[in-house]
């Protein structure tokens, strides 16, 4: 690799030819932003589903700067709620938190300073810095020394650069350009922040928050509705990420829009894959029915436990009728005792408040195991293992 060199170009929103390929990913993106969601599976199933898409995007995001934490590490130490736990495991905890602070602010509050100093103090947030860990010495606040960024050509800008570099970055992203920019400019964007690398430590699991920020701004996310999955384009292939990142870095039209052509060809296949997931036909046969199998072979579950929840997921929504028999010659008291014992094992959760039905729970079971299995087996998760 030849020495690392600053090479200072304006940052600048490039426009793809009409015929390119690049303008069609844009076009079908965009259908796809103001596509209503409909679908056969219930909000609360959906919803269970994104918050473990986001357990795997901050295990994917950890990934690329070297935690070797596995999903099936991880995803134990969610069922022990430990509150020690080592430094790769609060590294991915710390991811999970600041994607919630955007989910529950990005709608209300500018992404300006103030909003990217608080995701970066929240991913380096109880890590020691380096070279002991993967925190920052002063988080939130922009580098006061100059870098080097490891196996990179690029040498970020001088650090008394960075105030200005950065500005002008908040301000583009905040211009009021015509929405059929938005997406350009988040890929444009993603990369001005890594050229920058305006924190002294964690610049790369900040510029996912970022991206994943301006792309649920500009309406690919709401409460109930699609996951988005960023992360998955960056974190499926290190080596293509890096290698799309130094076509970019040379500041030419042609690099910066490879680089964009990557980015949105990767989030396209990725929300196409995951809207499947919408389909409970195919959310029952294929992920749901199956973890429960896992389950039971595993002896996590009981016989009775695995034919109850195989109900639950035929049905989607039950009440005590409908499994009572299971229960044949028992008292309607036992079968709300069984009820009661599944919600206390986090295997089935109330429709809503005070109702009596029921669907499937899994986010923090022991049902996430098979979960997990069912979803690596169907081809939905962004990481090798």
């Amino acid at each position: 690799m030849s020495e690392a060199k600053f090479v200072p170009f304006d940052l600048k929103l490039v426009e793809p030819s009409f015929g390119s390929s690049l303008t069609d990913l844009i076009i079908d993106l965009d259908y796809l932003r103001k596509k209503h969601l409909g679908g056969s599976t219930h909000p609360k199933v959906f919803f269970q589903l994104k918050h473990i898409f986001h357990t795997l995007e901050s295990i994917g995001s950890a990934r690329i700067e070297g935690n070797n934490t596995t999903i099936a590490e991880y995803i134990e130490t969610k069922l022990d709620a430990k509150n020690t736990v080592p430094q790769g495991i609060q590294e991915i905890r710390n991811i999970e938190n600041a994607m919630a602070f955007i989910e529950e602010n990005v709608k209300d509050y500018p992404i300006n300073r103030a909003f990217i100093s608080q995701m970066h103090k929240m991913i380096v947030e109880g890590l020691p810095s380096p070279p002991e860990g993967e925190g920052d010495a002063t988080p939130g606040v922009y580098r006061r020394t100059n870098l080097q960024i490891n196996k990179s050509d690029h040498l970020p800008p001088d650090f008394l650069m960075v105030d200005d570099y950065m500005s002008e970055l908040i301000e583009f992203i905040n211009r009021p350009d015509s929405s059929k920019y938005d997406l350009l400019k988040a890929a444009i964007a993603h990369h001005r922040f890594v050229w920058i690398h305006p924190f002294s430590n964690g610049n790369g699991r900040t510029v996912r928050l970022f991206t994943y920020a301006m792309l649920v701004k500009t309406g690919f996310n709401v409460n109930v509705g699609r996951i988005l999955n960023p992360n998955a384009v960056f974190c499926s292939n290190r080596n293509d990420y890096y290698y799309y990142l130094s076509r970019a870095d040379k500041g030419t039209n042609a690099g910066l829009l490879e680089w964009s052509e990557y980015v949105l060809k990767g989030l396209k296949d990725e929300i196409e894959k995951i809207d499947k997931l919408l389909d409970y036909k195919y959310l029952s046969k294929e992920i749901l029915l199956p973890a429960v199998t896992f389950a039971l072979e595993r002896k996590y579950i009981t016989d009775i436990e695995s034919s109850i929840l195989k109900k639950v997921i035929n049905k989607q929504v039950v009440q005590a009728a409908d499994i009572k028999e299971f229960f044949k010659g028992k008292a309607d008291s036992e079968v709300s005792r069984q009820i009661r014992k599944l919600i206390d094992r986090k295997m089935l959760v109330a429709e809503s408040e005070r109702a009596r039905k029921y669907i499937i729970r899994f986010d923090n079971s022991y049902l996430l195991r098979g979960i997990i299995n069912s979803l690596g087996a169907r081809g939905f998760l962004p990481l090798n293992e």
